[in-house]
């Protein structure tokens, strides 16, 4: 009979704590749902209210979505404080990191996004966005030897992809390897056969 008592005291406490962590989803799921529509409608601050009213500072996805909706208000330093901690609670996840590098690159800080992106390649050294992206940084910053690396691996990854083609073309043709720019000019055009930027690759070759 003691035993029965135990049992039955245990399923009542299990049935509590359960309900306890349905509420408490319910209640974020409500504000996660209220903040959506804010932003839909273009009340940001309302958005962000939201998510404060529910905020715990242990929750990667209310630190990620205000990471997300303080960037959008150009609130840049309070953006890389809600995407710091949602790294630091999951850092083997590459969203955090790809949501930071927007507030860094708002304010300049350059190299903050080059680490972030190395950072991401550590993680999953074959995305493409961040090969893409450090590659465009150093092609605008002219240096024309590490920008190659990286549009190298994107084509290497995908062969027939109109952008990473371009702009290993254009690199290419700004380390004067003209014969190799070409051939990357006319495959992106095989892709994209009205694409100006190709075209004019081609031109300044002829």
């Amino acid at each position: 009979m003691e035993n029965l008592k135990r049992i039955l005291l245990s399923f009542l406490v299990l049935i509590i704590t359960v309900n306890g962590f349905t509420q408490d989803y319910q209640k974020t799921i409500d504000g996660f749902q209220s903040s959506y529509l804010h932003e839909a409608s273009g009340n940001l601050a309302d958005a962000i209210l939201d998510l404060k009213s529910i905020y715990d500072e242990n929750s990667y996805e209310l630190n990620l979505r205000l990471g997300w909706l303080t960037y959008s208000s150009g609130l840049f330093s309070d953006a890389q404080s809600y995407y710091n901690k949602a790294i630091l609670l999951k850092p083997f996840a590459i969203e955090p990191r790809f949501g930071i590098v927007l507030p860094q690159a708002a304010m300049g800080n350059w190299n903050s996004v080059i680490s972030q992106y190395e950072k991401i390649l550590e993680i999953s050294p074959n995305n493409t966005v961040a090969l893409h992206r450090l590659g465009l940084i150093y092609y605008g910053q002219k240096d024309y030897l590490k920008a190659e690396k990286y549009f190298e691996k994107v084509v290497n990854l995908y062969p027939f992809d109109y952008d990473g083609l371009l702009m290993y073309a254009w690199t290419n043709f700004q380390l004067k390897k003209y014969r190799e720019a070409k051939v990357l000019f006319n495959k992106a055009l095989m892709n994209t056969p009205t694409g100006s930027s190709a075209m004019d690759g081609i031109k300044l070759l002829e």
